[in-house]
């Protein structure tokens, strides 16, 4: 048992240095290297090792402790990691951008090391859950909102990007639907454009066509991810029901998720039936990044209420 501790132990750390490889990586290659695409691709396949690693270190926990891997704090820090880097390969697969790796990486960095390095031994190891808690609404709720955790982290921080490129400026995004090129093989256009293109305009456009990919990926990851929050939201209900008799009893944690369900079920309201883009809805999906934190991490710092595992007092 002790043997699989430190194996455990020894790939998550392997995990962090090739995150930490990766990120200088993607960072180097698009600074200094934004035509090419050769240099970030090693990168691409550290991130995939990473990813690997992290689903075997999942799988292994689960084989051998007995149970699902998420009942913890750091096992549902590992998973947040493997998510968010599955769902950033799956995207950079499509659009060929290096952008997603260049933020992506260094969030599943900052999750990586905090769970490493600050989670005491203790807070690292398989334990099981108290009776009450033992059912398959478990894994259905904490699956679930780990899942829609990771998408919304990604949404929100493509919101970040947008305002961070357009300085904070309206931009007008119906323009670019008169020259729209497909979707994919967007991203890179702008950093060409930015190499070998003296013409202003023709950057204005570059810079144009890559906010509108980033408005929409972000729309597309927000609205892929808010389905599931719903659904980990009512199966945490149901759950609490089988477990203490009521389906909602708003302890911290449970009200914070309701925020951030609000805000999202707002920037989603705001798109599709007010046809907002751009610089409004990207501010509503930046506040959604600090909230998701906040319910997901932040409410554990109190240390109340029912969502006690791994107080990090």
């Amino acid at each position: 048992k002790m043997g699989w501790d430190s194996i455990q132990n020894y790939l998550s750390n392997i995990v962090f240095g090739i995150l930490l490889f990766g990120m200088i990586i993607y960072w180097v290659s698009l600074l200094f290297l934004p035509g090419t695409t050769g240099f970030s691709k090693i990168g691409r396949i550290g991130s995939i090792i990473a990813n690997l690693l992290l689903f075997f270190i999942l799988c292994s926990r689960w084989i051998i402790s007995g149970y699902f891997p998420l009942s913890n704090l750091y096992e549902s820090l590992l998973f947040l990691t493997w998510t968010l880097l599955t769902i950033y390969l799956f995207i950079e697969f499509k659009t060929k951008s290096k952008l997603m790796g260049a933020i992506l990486i260094p969030v599943a960095l900052l999750i990586n090391g905090f769970a490493n390095l600050t989670l005491s031994a203790d807070m690292q190891k398989a334990s099981p859950l108290v009776p009450a808690l033992q059912s398959n609404w478990l894994m259905m709720h904490v699956s679930m909102m780990m899942l829609s955790y990771a998408m919304l982290i990604m949404g929100s921080l493509l919101c970040i990007l947008f305002l961070v490129i357009s300085k904070y400026q309206e931009v007008d995004l119906q323009a670019i639907d008169k020259f729209y090129s497909p979707l994919y093989n967007v991203m890179v256009d702008y950093y060409e454009a930015k190499l070998f293109s003296p013409s202003d305009e023709f950057l204005e456009l570059g810079k144009l066509k890559l906010l509108h990919s980033i408005d929409n990926w972000s729309y597309r990851i927000i609205g892929l991810g808010f389905p599931f929050l719903t659904v980990g939201i009512i199966a945490g209900g149901v759950w609490a029901n089988e477990a203490w008799g009521s389906y909602w009893s708003w302890d911290p944690k449970e009200t914070w998720a309701l925020i951030t369900w609000i805000i999202f079920a707002t920037y989603l309201h705001s798109r599709i039936t007010k046809g907002w883009e751009g610089k409004k809805t990207a501010i509503l999906g930046s506040v959604g990044f600090f909230v998701i934190w906040i319910c997901y991490l932040g409410v554990n710092f109190l240390g109340k209420g029912l969502h006690s595992y791994g107080w990090l007092s």
